[in-house]
């Protein structure tokens, strides 16, 4: 098994206060459940407890009696067997009871995280890489588990049996056994901490090692197509080699620093047993203790060091698992900065009149993207928007569907400013067909029915005739119950526009955006879309963000941007005729063809 990275406590992480506030809500909701955790988990304690004195008294009974009828050493044999059991089947009842407890917390949690995660702005999800917010959702709900589980049913049992023994050895025998103890066990815990301190640099270094190795040898696979068209087999081999054997020299590091941890261990385990036991054979020998006696004392400090014996690995888990949880909640912390304002209304639609004034906009101070812009889409009606890459087209997109505030200016529908709307209600009313069409691993019919999930199926055929799937339906073995593979990959560029465009159909917003839909089809293909849009948009206002300029030939008004501006505005005979830009870029692409 592939050992865990290790990982580091982030700046927005909770701290460990923070965390049990948060946490603590969730952990007393069964209250019911908890209490009877509790009890079978004193109960196997007491269980385990009195084990060794079962065992004590049934060799002394046994050293003691001739007498042939056995009748109190068959007794003690059924307690101690009795005793036994209990101890394994209250723990097995107490790790049943509770896990109700933890696993819906881990529930509850990880939904809430999941929730607030997509309330943060698309800025967020751009800047911070999705596979690591979805490690961090994993590792803080496998350490919410974790830390549950060896916090109440492994440390802080042990340290009352730790606590529960000492003062039994110092009322039965001496003070001398209770120190020697309780000595040993403080000498482990130490000992056990700081080596495993000093080691964890030699697991993170194995980590490290395994991930790059790891890391190597799927990139290498991944383009493999690559690898043989620059004959480059050996090259890859000697460079993964190279990965493997820093990944050995971690390893080796790792074990020796492994054994340090274990012999050193075991020997504080030998001396203080070795003392116990020279002490009590002492007392053995000058009658003041038993042989039964004797025994117990052995039985209670195998029966102490066995969980202790586990102190490195839990010890370092729990560090681990705290800082995996204070990493998956400090995503709690993080406030959206793309919210509904106060009293925010619904967006009430009588037209479909879309208005940017005065509009300026800048992913950051010293990138400007839009400047001082302002046009209007009257309802019902087709604008289309051109110009050259990074002009600010999609830019437009995505402020309208408040994905980003504007910097300065206002963005309305029907007279109704976006940011005084509720976020719902406004990108309820906007469809999109974006460029870049991802879908989910799921089958074509489902991909479109996400554009609406309570549509029914006749809907679902109607969106997928109007988008012009049906021919390619038809050819699949499974129709649209066809997978389509993780991100879409099973289908080509055109068929994930085509699915993207009926699931666009299928919401029915009465705003309608294309940006660059017809991008990744074939000429044969784009006309079937294209009058597809037409009859769709025919009712709807509509905005089309185009590359090929033969797309939008038919819009009511075309606007070209520059830098952030618009240089020209018109329908396409008009634009063609000023003999500027627009008639630039329209004959640069027919040059082209």
């Amino acid at each position: 098994m592939r050992p865990r990275q290790s990982t580091e406590k982030r700046p927005d992480a909770m701290n460990l206060r923070q965390s049990v506030k948060t946490l603590w809500p969730y952990l007393t909701k069964f209250k019911g459940r908890v209490f009877v955790a509790l009890m079978a988990l004193i109960g196997a304690k007491g269980a385990t407890l009195l084990m060794p004195w079962a065992l004590k008294e049934i060799i002394d009974s046994v050293d003691k009696s001739i007498n042939p009828l056995l009748v109190i050493p068959a007794l003690l044999l059924l307690m101690y067997g009795g005793l036994r059991f209990a101890s394994v089947f209250l723990g097995e009842v107490r790790d049943a009871v509770f896990s109700r407890v933890t696993e819906h917390a881990m529930r509850d949690i990880g939904l809430k995280v999941f929730k607030h995660l997509h309330s943060l702005e698309l800025a967020f999800h751009l800047d911070r890489q999705t596979g690591g917010i979805s490690r961090d959702i994993e590792r803080g709900t496998s350490g919410l588990s974790f830390l549950m589980r060896f916090l109440m049913f492994n440390i802080v049992p042990t340290l009352f049996e730790i606590l529960t023994v000492a003062i039994i050895f110092g009322t039965l025998f001496s003070v001398w056994f209770a120190l020697i103890t309780l000595l040993a066990v403080a000498i482990y815990i130490t000992f056990t901490v700081v080596v495993t301190q000093w080691r964890n640099r030699f697991i993170r270094e194995a980590n490290a090692a395994d991930n790059q190795s790891n890391t190597r040898a799927i990139d290498s696979l991944l383009n493999y197509e690559t690898v043989k068209y620059f004959n480059n087999e050996q090259f890859e081999a000697k460079t993964y080699d190279t990965f493997l054997a820093n990944w050995e020299k971690a390893r080796l590091k790792n074990r020796m620093s492994l054994l340090a941890l274990n012999s050193g261990q075991a020997l504080i385990i030998a001396c203080a047993i070795t003392a116990l036991m020279w002490l009590g054979s002492t007392q053995v020998v000058a009658g003041t203790l038993s042989i039964g006696e004797l025994v117990m004392i052995n039985a209670y400090m195998i029966q102490l060091f066995l969980p202790l014996n586990f102190l490195g690995f839990v010890y370092r888990e729990i560090r681990r698992a705290l800082t995996d949880l204070e990493n998956m909640l400090g995503l709690l912390n993080k406030k959206p900065q793309i919210t509904d304002a106060l009293n925010a209304k619904q967006l009430n639609i009588s037209q479909g009149e879309i208005t940017f004034k005065n509009v300026s906009f800048s992913y950051d101070a010293h990138r400007p993207i839009l400047n001082n812009l302002s046009f209007s889409v009257k309802a019902g009606s087709k604008v289309a928007i051109v110009g050259a890459s990074g002009a600010g087209k999609s830019s437009l997109a995505r402020l309208l569907y408040r994905f980003y505030n504007v910097n300065a200016g206002e963005i309305s529908i029907d007279n109704q400013a976006i940011n005084s709307v509720t976020l719902n209600s406004l990108r309820k009313a906007i469809a999109i067909v974006p460029q870049d069409t991802v879908l989910f691993n799921t089958t074509i019919r489902e991909n479109i029915a996400y554009g609406r999930p309570s549509a029914s199926d006749a809907e679902i055929d109607r969106a997928i005739a109007m988008a012009h799937l049906k021919d390619f339906i038809t050819t699949l073995d499974k129709g649209d119950r066809t997978l389509v593979g993780e991100r879409g990959l099973k289908v080509s560029g055109g068929e994930k526009q085509r699915i993207a465009i009926a699931r666009a159909i299928l919401k029915k917003s009465p705003i309608l955006i294309f940006d660059e839909a017809t991008s990744a089809l074939d000429s044969h293909s784009e006309q079937a879309i294209l009058a597809a849009m037409r009859e769709v948009a025919s009712n709807h206002t509509s905005i089309v963000i185009a590359h090929r300029l033969s797309t939008i030939t038919d819009a009511d008004t075309i606007i070209v941007l520059k830098a952030g501006q618009i240089i020209e505005q018109g329908k396409h005979d008009e634009l063609l005729t000023l003999a500027g830009e627009y008639a630039r870029m329209w004959e640069l692409q027919h040059k082209n063809k």
